[in-house]
């Protein structure tokens, strides 16, 4: 009896034993029935970005992950997530403490700003995405592999170039070249003078006009059918700022043999600058009146031959007072206009004190004055265009050493203008300044500039270069090392081109939201000057709290349909642009810029070439939900510089420098209309 009793207490003792252990078996079954429903769902979307071909979708799931971490707020601080690209994969540093990019100064070199291009196509073959996307997807995927490479040190170009130098032991600035039409021809009829002219420089050119030939320019065939024309260009360009932009003009020379709207022979001079021409210097066969100013001495306009002439400067009457006086007629003589088709010239072009001159057989034709902004040493290059053929090219007087030219040694003896570090708490102002990867000099007259500004210099206000990728990898190799040197650029990996400038001033705001924390942000050009204490004090205009959108506004402008500058209906569909600030210098507030890196994260922003255009779409977009404050001034310069400006625009580094003086010495904003 007490064996059956025991054998019962055993086998319940048994099965209580059993029972939690069953317990715990079935907890675990469910957890991992649970985590095979949950892991997939975590992992989805990084799985199919790291499937996502090349560089981008490497930055893009790295970035998502360090949105998903960072508690964001307005403005938000910087991530606390890192990643770094090594050899195709991913390492991801996560840190409570500390952010690796901060330890570095905040000065990392390149923006984390990302483009996703995969949510704007609907399939590989890119349908769905407009002619700007697809322009920005292609631009991000070369820039990617591009700035990859760069990482990976594939590039030793400047090494190469001493060495290529040191071999062929050529002069770097010669005082003199000579090309022959052949050579000419080979280098796509561009000559270049590597370290501009100088007082006292000139150009030869011995070369014949074409014979007239008709005019298929529908602009010029609709009003004139069947019109002829023989014209050509001689122009005087500085380096190419960005693809899709045409380089600096600082001298346009354009005969017309057969004239243009006139009817007459005429010879046009001007300038274009970031693509917008001045105004135009004609001669058309009248010399400058006597009251005209001179240069070096020149008239402007010499006289010619006209058809409608009848060679006689003096009525009857005054040609019987001058009898009867006895004064001796001056004799005149006139000349035909300087060129003629199919007939050999020699054109001299020289650079005086007050301007160029052009002589043509010997004969003095006429002068040009130099223009705010436009400086000899920047004129690299020879270019001609049009009807005519030439048989050599001669330069001489030239300098043999250009100071800009060489970036390595700015870098080695201009430790002084190195940019503070982003100051761990929030700033009053972030300026952020759009810049192309060949322009270190304007760079250079920025940082020695106004970006020596105590507000600057106290890190109240933080200023920053933001920069795309070059087409050409020697400047892309100067541009980081640059970066690197200095601490105030910002490289975004993408290939530079006039219609994605959008994406830099989306960078801006990303910086400006993610790292800086700016209380107001700023977007402006490196030709801009900008008085950052008078920028400060318009925003503080309006009250802390309101949203702010400050700038030279535009209002009721309309697209351009026709011409160069057209815009077709698939860009802008809508009849009016919003009001929008001038790109050279506006501002914003924070929660604008929030609004728009928000946007963009989310892929519902809408992108168009015309970044100025862009902000005001998207500041009309933010004020659907907040009321926004316009203020407007014109003393945002559109145009060059004005009294008490607030930003001067188009102003050369010589410019920025002797307005910096001036604001220094004088204590008050004094414009420098300086060569």
């Amino acid at each position: 009896m007490k064996n059956a009793k025991s054998k019962k207490f055993d086998k319940f003792a048994s099965l209580s034993r059993r029972k939690p252990v069953q317990i715990l078996i079935l907890l675990g079954l469910l957890y991992l029935l649970l985590m095979s429903f949950e892991i997939p769902i975590i992992l989805r979307s990084n799985l199919t970005g790291l499937r996502t071909e090349g560089f981008n979708g490497v930055l893009n799931d790295a970035l998502s992950l360090s949105l998903k971490l960072n508690d964001r707020g307005a403005p938000s601080r910087p991530s606390k997530v890192s990643f770094r690209v090594s050899n195709g994969s991913i390492s991801i540093n996560r840190s409570k403490q500390r952010n690796p990019i901060r330890e570095k100064g905040l000065n990392s070199v390149v923006s984390s700003l990302v483009f996703q291009d995969r949510f704007f196509m609907n399939n590989e073959s890119g349908i769905g995405a407009s002619e700007l996307q697809k322009t920005a997807i292609d631009a991000w995927r070369v820039g990617g592999k591009y700035w990859a490479e760069l990482e990976l040190g594939k590039f030793d170009v400047l090494s190469e170039a001493k060495a290529k130098k040191a071999k062929n032991g050529s002069q770097s600035c010669p005082s003199s070249i000579s090309i022959s039409e052949t050579e000419f021809r080979v280098l796509g009829r561009v000559m270049e003078v590597p370290c501009g002219l100088t007082l006292g420089s000139h150009i030869t050119l011995v070369g014949k006009p074409k014979r007239a030939h008709l005019e298929y320019e529908p602009t010029i065939s609709i009003a004139r059918d069947g019109v002829l024309v023989s014209q050509f260009m001689i122009e005087l360009q500085g380096l190419k700022f960005v693809e899709g932009e045409d380089p600096p003009k600082i001298l346009h020379f354009n005969p017309r043999l057969r004239g243009d709207w006139s009817g007459k022979p005429v010879i046009e001079q001007n300038t274009c600058y970031r693509m917008q021409w001045g105004s135009a210097h004609r001669c058309e066969g009248w010399k400058s009146r006597a009251e005209e100013e001179t240069v070096d001495g020149q008239v402007k306009c010499e006289k010619w031959i006209r058809d409608d002439d009848d060679h006689s400067e003096e009525s009857k009457a005054t040609w019987w007072l001058t009898r009867l006086i006895g004064r001796t007629k001056k004799v005149s003589v006139d000349w035909p206009y300087p060129f003629q088709e199919d007939k050999l010239f020699v054109l001299t072009l020289s650079a005086g004190l007050e301007g160029y001159h052009v002589t043509v057989d010997g004969k003095h034709v006429m002068s040009f004055p130099y223009r705010i902004g436009f400086a000899l040493e920047d004129a690299t290059g020879l270019s001609l265009k049009g009807d005519v053929k030439i048989q050599s090219i001669v330069a001489g007087s030239l300098p043999t050493s250009h100071p800009s030219f060489d970036p390595q040694r700015h870098l080695e003896m201009s430790s002084r203008w190195k940019a503070p570090p982003v100051p761990d708490g929030p700033v009053e102002l972030f300026i952020g300044v759009l810049s192309a990867g060949n322009h270190f000099t304007e760079r250079m007259a920025v940082r020695k500039s106004w970006m020596q500004s105590k507000l600057i210099k106290s890190s109240a206000v933080v200023a920053r270069f933001f920069v795309a990728l070059h087409g050409r990898k020697e400047v892309n190799v100067e541009l980081k090392r640059e970066a690197e040197y200095f601490g105030d650029v910002i490289i975004v990996p993408f290939m530079d081109s006039y219609d994605l400038v959008v994406l830099k001033t989306v960078a801006i705001c990303e910086y400006a939201v993610h790292t800086v924390s700016a209380k107001y942000v700023m977007k402006c050009d490196d030709d801009t000057f900008v008085r950052v204490d008078a920028v400060i004090m318009e925003a503080h205009k309006v009250p802390d709290g309101k949203s702010l959108y400050a700038g030279n506004i535009n209002y009721y402008h309309k697209p351009l349909r026709h011409g160069k500058w057209a815009v077709t209906y698939e860009e802008w569909p809508e009849e009016d642009y919003p009001p929008y600030a001038n790109g050279p210098g506006y501002i914003i507030s924070s929660d604008i810029a929030e609004f728009i890196v928000d946007e963009f994260e989310k892929h519902k922003l809408r992108l168009f070439k015309m970044e100025d255009v862009s902000m005001g779409m998207w500041v009309e977009q933010f004020s659907t939900s907040a009321q926004v404050e316009h203020l407007h001034s014109l003393k945002f310069c559109q145009f060059g510089c004005i009294e008490d400006y607030y930003t001067a625009h188009y102003q050369s580094p010589r410019q920025m420098t002797c307005m910096w003086n001036k604001l220094q010495t004088l204590g008050k904003p004094e414009c420098c209309n300086m060569r």
